[in-house]
């Protein structure tokens, strides 16, 4: 490859027919304005490929063209949105099968890049921005927010400390003073105030502001007890440390305590998912008693499951016998609402706060990543976190923020450029506008789901959130929003409410409109009617799988049946040796020396009754007793029941009957049945040996 003096490769650029620079297919193109052209070349075996520009690369003619291409795509792609599913129909690992298994070794055209994301990657994207979208919460989204970024990443800046770039620093300190009296926290959360020790922070989410909150609360509270313990190690303080959430609290809380390694106790909210201060406070008195230290307790307003909102004026002020406990508010959903002042109610109890979030990026119509954080006391937080080597440090550290100290990572971006642009571009009024719009389609909701009997609404809806579902059992309702889901005309999450199965329906897009509600209730009812319906013809199918059962059984043996269970069905037979309810009784001597008593019941179907061959199975002749087991002759309106005769076997009667492994002595039956015998005009007695025995058998 030809070179410069200094060993960096170059190519003459030709034009083409656009007068675009067009590099060779092989080699590299040198930066504009390098000088190297002007010197001789030489051969070098392992060109250096510093001060280069790869060939393809896109310089600033093109990007404006592609820009303004792109630009087009997103609007395209917004104001298309409605044509294409809500989620997409692909299974995991579908795009590993259609990309290389290795980054390209040449350069590939920009338009070939761009096709394989129309039709590669958008098949395989839930569009979050979408009308039928319902899931989680808003994803913030806005033409002003998309410049913000855009600017951002052009400018291209690491605002880690005042120093590496000053507008980058003072501009977020001035924007979250903006939006923390908007949002109406107390001057000590504002970094301008004057006397004000607090101020505002922006970071990447939520789950990163309950963390360093921890951390900074666990910092703390070591400092403490190592002055009242200096000997003893932090290690074993360390293990003593306890912090509180509600069970309806946002998981981040649990991973924060698992990273800073301390326990978690989460309580049990009230029957509005709500925790209460007597809750918290039994548990911190349980937890000291075990010789357990409490240190951090973090409060939500406007929870993820069902927007509920802990009771955090009465929790704030019992816990001003903890001096020491530090409470954390996390409204990352709700706190954006605050901006309204018909809501600030919600807010009550934020003054005995140490910290408090919210996320822009939900509810404020701003791009991810914008989760904003105040504390009360900006020391109490950079102390925890503060690593200070010689290169990051500068002349102005006591009179200037580093946002370094305020969190996890040391490099930050230039993020709050967009959220100025969205406070600018919309003002208050217009995100008031834009909030009070979605509460409204939340409500409008809410009403729809209470017209219809079949359904019930699980949740207080104050904001943009209704949690609903079938009344009926979980199963159902799983059963409910998997069809709506597969289906891709909606797209909803499920959550827990009081250990019950909801369905979360949230207005989520930007520009949603009531027709957007509307649609969504009638595919819910589609769905809904569908199942229901389904439900009812599965649950005829097993009443008549039953019946079938039943009457199969019926139609079994009946001496097997009686044979194997008589209890089951005589239950006559578990009530032997008790009083008879019949009425009258007429006792007549058998000619073999069985009493037979008649008796004729008071009300028709007042005993039970089974053949009368089989009652003899079941009547003693040995002991003597009355069996109350009665008997009934078919085709006949009387009843009777058999009592074996005192027969004392000693003075050579008949020989016994033999009597079966439980007992049962098998009694002799009649020769004829008298059934026959009453037919024939004939008494049932017969005469004097006529009937006469073999044996004790009868013929």
């Amino acid at each position: 490859m030809a070179v410069g003096l200094r060993g960096y490769p170059f190519r003459e650029l030709s034009r083409n027919e656009d007068g675009a620079r067009e590099e060779a297919k092989s080699g590299w193109a040198l930066a504009k304005g390098s000088i190297l052209t002007d010197w001789p070349l030489r051969q070098i075996n392992q060109p250096t490929l510093r001060h280069a520009t790869p060939r393809h690369a896109m310089d600033s003619k093109e990007f404006r063209r592609r820009g303004t291409e792109m630009v087009e795509y997103i609007c395209n792609y917004l104001e298309t949105l409605e044509e294409r599913r809500v989620t997409p129909c692909v299974e995991p690992g579908y795009l590993r099968h259609q990309l290389p298994d290795e980054a390209p070794e040449d350069p590939e055209p920009w338009d070939k890049i761009m096709q394989d994301v129309e039709d590669k990657i958008m098949p395989g994207v839930t569009h979050w921005q979408h009308p039928r979208f319902h899931a989680y919460f808003p994803s913030g989204n806005s033409f002003p927010s998309i410049l913000g970024d855009m600017l951002s990443d052009g400018i291209g800046c690491i605002g880690f400390s005042w120093a590496a770039s000053p507008a980058c620093t003072e501009l977020e300190t001035i924007v979250l003073d903006w939006l923390g009296k908007a949002i109406g926290l107390p001057d000590s959360f504002l970094a301008l105030k004057p006397g004000s020790r607090g101020g505002g922070v922006i970071q990447t989410s939520a789950s990163e502001c309950v963390l360093v909150t921890m951390l900074a609360a666990r910092a703390q509270a070591i400092k403490y007890l190592k002055q009242q313990h200096p000997f003893v190690e932090e290690g074993h303080l360390l293990s003593k440390l306890m912090a509180y959430c509600s069970k309806e609290a946002h998981s981040c809380v649990e991973k924060a305590a698992m990273i800073s390694f301390v326990k978690l106790r989460i309580l049990e909210p009230d029957e509005k998912c709500c925790l209460r201060a007597d809750t918290l406070i039994k548990a911190m008195e349980e937890d000291e008693q075990q010789g357990l230290i409490p240190f951090f307790v973090s409060t939500t307003l406007g929870t993820t499951g069902s927007c509920a909102f802990d009771d955090l004026a009465e929790i704030g002020e019992a816990l001003q016998r903890f001096p020491s406990v530090w409470l954390h508010v996390d409204a990352a959903y709700a706190g954006n609402a605050f901006i309204c002042p018909e809501l600030k109610y919600l807010l009550k109890g934020i003054q005995y706060a140490d910290s408090f979030n919210t996320n822009p990026n939900k509810w404020l119509l701003t791009n991810f990543d914008c989760s904003t954080l105040w504390v009360r006391d900006r020391i109490r937080l950079t102390s925890a976190l503060v690593v200070d080597p010689l290169y990051l440090q500068h002349g102005y550290t006591d009179s200037a923020i580093d946002y370094r100290h305020w969190g996890v990572p040391l490099s930050r971006r230039f993020r709050s450029l967009k959220l100025w642009f969205v406070l600018r571009s919309y003002g208050i009024t217009g995100l008031q506008a834009y909030i009070r719009h979605h509460i409204e389609l939340a409500k409008r909701f809410e009403t729809l789901v209470l017209k219809d009997s079949r359904f019930e609404v699980c949740n207080d809806v104050r904001l943009g959130l209704v949690c609903f579902r079938l009344k009926g059992t979980d199963r159902i309702n799983e059963k409910l929003l998997s069809s709506i889901n597969a289906s891709g005309k909606l797209h909803m999450v499920p959550a827990s409410v009081n250990d019950t199965y909801v369905i979360r329906f949230c207005a989520v897009a930007q520009n949603a409109k009531v027709e957007d509600i509307d649609y969504a209730w009638d595919v819910i009812t589609d769905f809904a009617s569908e199942i229901l319906e389904k439900e009812q013809a599965d649950e005829v199918s097993e009443i008549v799988d039953r019946r079938k059962t039943h009457t199969l059984a019926q139609k079994r043996s009946f001496f097997v049946r009686m044979v194997s269970d008589p209890k089951i069905y005589n239950p006559a037979i578990n009530k032997a040796q008790t009083p008879h309810r019949m009425s009258t009784e007429l006792t007549s001597p058998g000619h073999d020396g069985t009493v037979v008593t008649v008796q004729s019941p008071k009300t028709p179907g007042s005993a039970t009754w089974i053949s009368w061959p089989l009652a003899f199975l079941f009547a003693s002749a040995d002991d003597g007793t009355k069996n109350d087991v009665t008997l009934r002759f078919r085709h006949l309106d009387t009843m009777m029941r058999l009592s074996a005769s005192r027969r004392n076997s000693a003075t050579g009667g008949s020989s016994p009957s033999p009597e079966g492994e439980n007992g049962i002595t098998l009694l002799k039956s009649p020769k004829k049945s008298p059934i026959l015998m009453r037919k024939r005009g004939t008494s049932p007695n017969p005469p004097a040996g006529a009937g006469s025995t073999n044996n004790g058998q009868a013929k």
